[in-house]
Order: structure tokens, then C-alpha cells, then sequence
């Protein structure tokens, strides 16, 4: 087979993305390139970490893809099970955090929304987030009912939207999980996100009719202030799956619901949290993460503001601040799964 040209990959990279095969041949394409980035989290060694990937078909009839990585030789502390943020994918930038958790002794599993990422579905479309949460507890709760994983403990990791997914997912399995780590939580939207509120009736008025629609307005600075590392920014074009275009009306009326419920629902998470938010996130709003912290009914919660920081902790920061965040996941993950296996 000839090897792919300069023209092929540009050819690839600008064409309509909106459904799963083209996302598919995408990924395939750019694959050995993105992981050769010059990337902090590039840096870490795959060769300690057994790692797999696949489609299976869930209970809605959507084609699923999944990823896991496993440590080499060494027994398993805990599960993590990572819900990815909106637009993006697992198979990306997350590479490189599954990989540095694994070598520290955790098996992480991830898979792509349906509608996001490798999985069946159009792409950056949620019709239902409650779907959207289902779909994901039916994929993970497979994997902690393996006989080789019902004895460890299992945490939820949540990036953004994931956030505001693994919140959820606990709240339909409020004693399923041992804790959750969460990476700016989508828990409310900051103000710069919201349009005008009569802009807003327009819009929600229009979902009802076209959901599908791309018409959500966005402001330039937003899309500057997702990563405050310049010479990480100029790297963000190579995540070829990322949903790029404005938001699809019935997405952002589903995330716009699904945060007001989860503001009114803070009083009732009762797992063990850790939550960290960059201070200067323009994207998801800090104060939300501390009412988050103030009002979970549970004493084991910690909560870390990152100075100066953006929305990407572990994407679009300076190195010393991915590091930062990763070792606070680590260590907070080693302290709760070691409490847990005590028992």
C-alpha cells in the first residue's frame, strides 16, 4: 500500500467529519502522527502499559468505541473509568494521562460518547444527556462486573462535561463508586458562554424546531482562553476529532438544562471528591466548583484552585502545571485506594 502524502492527510483533516466512518479514517490517518507531537504527556513510556481498544454494539443499538491500558506485571490498585469533556475523544491527548496512571498502578478505561469521537452517531449532537449518562454506566458497569475487577475499588475521573457526567452517573449509582476526581467540572457555565438571554429564547425557541442546527454563537476570546500555553495552542489542530464547529442547538439546550439541574442537585453528592479548576477558566466557572465543595454532603473532599490556570489542567497548561495536577490525581487516587483495600 502506498504511503500516505502531505495531500492525503489535508485532504482527510478538512472533510465533513459529521459521521463515524469519516471519523474512523481520520483517526487512522493521523494516528502515529499525533502521538509523535511534542507533547509533555507524549513523554511518558507506553511500553510499561498493555493498552486495547474496540467497538462493541450497546443495548441502544449505537456502535461504541472503547479503550483501556492496563500496568505491565504488576497488580491493579484501583479502576479509574474516565468520562471525557465535550468535542473531544479518548483516544488524543488522554493517551498520555491513561498512560502515566497505569505505569502508577491503576487500570483506566475510557470510551467515545456516542456522537463524539470514534463512536456511532452525528458528530457533537446529544439529543438526550440522560441518554448520553446511561450509555455510559451501561459501559462501565461491564467492566467493574468482570470477576478479575469486583474486588477493587473503582473511581470515576471526569474532564468538564465529563465532570458533570460522572456527578450524574453518581447520582443514578449513588454507592457505586469509591470517588470521583474532577477535572473543571462542568457544574455551570461561565457567563462569557451564555448568550444574551433574549438571544437565548431565539435559540431555544429554534432548537425545538432544528436541534441539529450549528448556530450557537461563540466569542472569540473563549476559543483563546481554552489554552493558556502558546506553543501547546499551536498543537491543538493535530486532535483531528475534535467537534470544531459552533455548538448544534440541541446539544447546547441539553448542556444548558443539564447544568441547571446539576446546580440545584450539589447537597446531594455524598462520594469522596477531588475537584481542581484552573482560577481563570472562561469556560466552565470556578465559583461553581466551590459551591460544589461547599455543599456535598461529605466530609473526605478536597478541592484545588491552580493559579493563572485555563480550562485544558492537563492539555493546555505549561508542563509544570500538567505535572502538578497529574501528581495531585495520583496521590489522591493512591491515599483512597489504599484506604479501600484495607478493608
Amino acid at each position: 500500500m502506498a504511503s500516505i502524502t502531505k495531500d492525503d492527510l489535508e485532504t482527510i483533516y478538512f472533510s465533513n467529519m459529521d459521521e463515524a466512518p469519516a471519523r474512523r479514517r481520520a483517526r487512522e490517518a493521523f494516528k502515529d502522527i499525533q502521538l509523535a507531537i511534542d507533547h509533555c504527556l507524549f513523554r511518558f513510556p507506553a511500553d510499561e502499559v498493555n493498552m486495547k481498544e474496540g467497538y462493541e454494539v450497546n443495548s441502544r443499538g449505537l456502535e461504541i468505541f472503547s479503550k483501556s491500558w492496563l500496568p505491565k506485571g504488576s497488580p491493579l490498585k484501583a479502576l479509574v473509568c474516565y468520562c471525557h469533556g465535550y468535542a473531544d475523544t479518548c483516544t488524543f491527548y488522554f493517551e498520555g494521562v491513561a498512560r502515566k496512571l497505569a505505569s502508577s498502578g491503576y487500570g483506566v478505561f475510557a470510551l467515545d460518547y456516542p456522537g463524539f469521537g470514534l463512536s456511532d452517531g452525528l458528530h457533537g449532537y446529544i439529543p438526550s444527556f440522560e441518554n448520553l449518562v446511561n450509555d455510559v454506566i451501561e459501559h462501565f458497569t461491564k467492566i467493574k462486573e468482570q470477576k478479575e475487577y469486583q474486588h477493587l475499588p473503582s473511581f470515576l475521573l471526569g474532564e468538564s462535561m465529563g465532570g458533570a457526567i460522572a456527578l450524574n452517573i453518581h447520582f443514578k449509582q449513588p454507592t457505586a463508586w469509591d470517588g470521583a476526581a474532577l477535572i473543571a467540572p462542568l457544574c455551570k457555565f461561565a457567563e462569557d458562554m451564555i448568550p444574551h438571554w433574549l438571544v437565548k429564547q431565539i435559540l431555544i425557541g429554534v432548537a425545538k424546531l432544528l436541534p441539529k442546527t450549528k448556530l450557537v454563537p461563540q466569542k472569540e476570546e473563549v476559543k483563546e482562553n481554552i489554552f493558556r500555553d502558546v506553543n501547546k495552542r499551536k498543537l491543538a489542530p493535530f486532535n483531528v476529532l475534535l467537534y470544531k464547529d459552533k455548538p448544534r442547538l440541541g446539544t447546547a439546550l441539553e448542556l444548558l438544562k443539564a447544568t441547571q439541574e446539576l446546580e440545584q442537585r450539589l447537597e446531594e453528592v455524598c462520594l469522596p471528591l477531588l475537584i481542581m479548576h484552573g482560577e481563570a477558566d472562561i469556560i466552565t466557572d470556578p465559583s461553581a466548583s466551590k459551591a460544589l465543595y461547599e455543599k456535598a454532603k461529605i466530609d473526605d473532599k478536597k478541592l484545588c484552585l491552580y493559579k493563572d490556570a485555563f480550562h485544558t489542567l492537563l492539555e493546555g497548561e505549561p508542563d509544570e502545571t500538567i505535572f502538578h495536577v497529574l501528581d495531585d490525581i495520583i496521590s489522591w487516587l493512591d491515599e483512597h485506594s489504599s484506604r479501600k483495600n484495607k478493608y
